[in-house]
């Protein structure tokens, strides 16, 4: 049940509640006390709406309030000096609490119903309006359920506008049945508010988002290697129900109490390449062929197993194949896009080398896959530079008609521009000889190691 809170200190507040009591069929209660504001409570068969006459960022331990929520919501302006905005974000104080709750305090922040939000919001968001997250801000603090604050800002212009206040309600209404949390969350730190580079995280892969400790707020908590700091930093991961790190910048004291702390820091890239591959296999191939920051990419199996296993033991047996130095040098020579493309696909993952471009040696192979198929593919990059190629035993043998340098001398041709132009096939005189292309050509034999 997700519980909205509505504040009447705000104005945006109270015209995003309109927007909310439009949009569905509420039944209207009234409770037995006002706790704070109206003692009527709006209420569809999974959410309930109160309002109060505090201001959202002091109204600690609100959620005790509403009927056992799984959910809190606070449907708010936004202030800045950004224009039309639509923002989410979780609450807490990592440094002094300047703007309610309590200093050094988080609430438990609601990962995933923050990724759909910011969904929902790109989806519903007015012309002219934009959309991102912010790092985490203001209270309140006190607050055992998750929750995250849905706002429309940036000034009295958007708080006023019902297409932007109707945008932020539908948004609102479409976390109805969404988890609050995610498995794949990450715990954000440094950057500037409004937190660009964890937003891209959370549209470009299937990790969320927690507790995001900007620039401002690190500064404000201070020495992270100090013990009160370090609670603050651990208090972060548990209210985010995280077990990684993002670190925005280069903070090499903020780094080593992070791992410190039992908590791994991995990149953008970690995340974007471990998208729909389970975790577990992960860790596995980290462990047992090479680190993703080293070239580990995964192919389409590795994906499937996600579609059966999600994020548990991928109960996969596999094989790792090293491939021949010889003739990896030359297929990624022909094509290194096409041939790294289609190895990916049959695999389970592969290494890479120059920055994840170019097929490495070792590819990770499903037992369902034939080594036979496999070797088909090579041949088919080695095809379209020889004139024929076969295997014969454990050997791959390429042939191709081609310039011959040997023969060009014995025909008088002398190194240089005269080279260039036959291997080109132009005609060529020499001495007042004509020596043509078909008279310096030969057929040529290559071998390579076969899988």
């Amino acid at each position: 049940m997700i519980g909205i809170v509505v504040s009447r200190a705000d104005s945006a507040s109270l015209h995003i509640c309109e927007q909310l009591l439009a949009l569905a069929d509420w039944e209207e209660h009234e409770t037995q006390s006002d706790v704070d504001g109206d003692s009527t409570v709006y209420r569809l068969e999974d959410v309930e709406l109160r309002i109060f006459d505090e201001l959202h960022l002091h109204l600690d331990a609100v959620d005790e309030v509403f009927c056992d929520p799984s959910l809190i919501v606070f449907a708010s302006r936004h202030a800045g000096e950004t224009g039309a905005l639509l923002t989410a974000h979780p609450t807490g104080n990592f440094g002094p609490a300047e703007f309610g709750g309590h200093d050094h305090d988080l609430a438990r922040a609601a990962p995933n119903a923050q990724a759909k939000a910011l969904t929902a919001l790109t989806e519903h968001a007015p012309a002219g309006y934009d959309v991102g997250l912010e790092g985490t801000h203001h209270g309140p603090t006190a607050i055992d359920t998750p929750s995250l604050f849905v706002e429309l800002g940036s000034d009295e212009s958007q708080w006023n506008d019902p297409d932007g206040a109707r945008a932020v309600a539908q948004a609102i209404l479409d976390l109805r049945g969404v988890d609050p949390e995610r498995e794949r969350t990450v715990v954000g730190f440094g950057g500037g508010h409004y937190v660009p580079r964890f937003e891209r995280v959370v549209r470009d892969t299937d990790w969320a988002v927690g507790h995001v400790a900007v620039d401002w707020a690190l500064d404000a908590m201070g020495d992270p290697t100090e013990n009160a700091n370090r609670a603050v930093l651990e208090q972060a991961f548990e209210q985010s129900s995280a077990e990684y790190a993002l670190i925005d910048g280069t903070a090499p004291a903020l780094e080593r109490t992070v791992e410190s702390l039992g908590y791994p820091i991995v990149s953008e890239t970690w995340m974007k390449e471990t998208t729909g591959v389970p975790l577990e296999l992960v860790k596995q191939l980290e462990r047992d062929a090479m680190a993703i920051e080293n070239g580990l990419r995964f192919g389409d199996s590795a994906r499937q197993l996600w579609t059966e296993n999600d994020d548990q033991d991928p109960h996969t047996s596999y094989s790792q194949l090293d491939l021949p130095s010889d003739l990896l040098a030359e297929v990624n020579g022909i094509d290194h896009e096409r041939i790294l493309s289609t190895i990916r696909s049959y695999s389970i993952a592969v290494t890479t080398v120059e920055g994840g471009t170019k097929l490495g040696k070792t590819v990770v192979l499903p037992e369902s896959v034939d080594r036979n198929d496999l070797m088909e593919e090579f041949i088919t990059v080695l095809d379209t530079k020889y004139d024929d190629v076969e295997r014969d035993g454990d050997q791959i043998v390429a042939h191709r008609t081609a310039f011959s340098p040997t023969l060009a001398r014995e025909q008088g041709v002398p190194e240089g521009p005269a080279f260039g132009r036959l291997s080109d096939g132009q005609t060529v005189e020499i001495d007042n000889t004509t020596v043509t292309p078909g008279d310096v050509r030969e057929r040529q034999t290559y071998m390579f190691s076969s899988i």
